[in-house]
């Protein structure tokens, strides 16, 4: 059972949300032999503020 844990800054509308599953359903079927009922995609939304690279903040 695949589990996929995607963090990204910023909101994502449901339309880019569905899309993002699909692309990745898709390639863990393709490259994977994973069927797409058994793919768990988790997508968390995080503030700008609380995203950081190295010193520099996104927020």
């Amino acid at each position: 059972m695949p589990f996929i844990n995607l963090k990204v800054v910023g909101k994502l509308n449901k339309k880019q949300k569905e899309e993002i599953a699909r692309e990745f359903s898709d390639t863990l079927l393709k490259v994977a032999g994973k069927p797409k009922e058994y793919t768990y995609i988790v997508i968390d939304e995080v503030a700008g503020e609380n995203w950081a690279q190295g010193e520099k903040f996104f927020g």
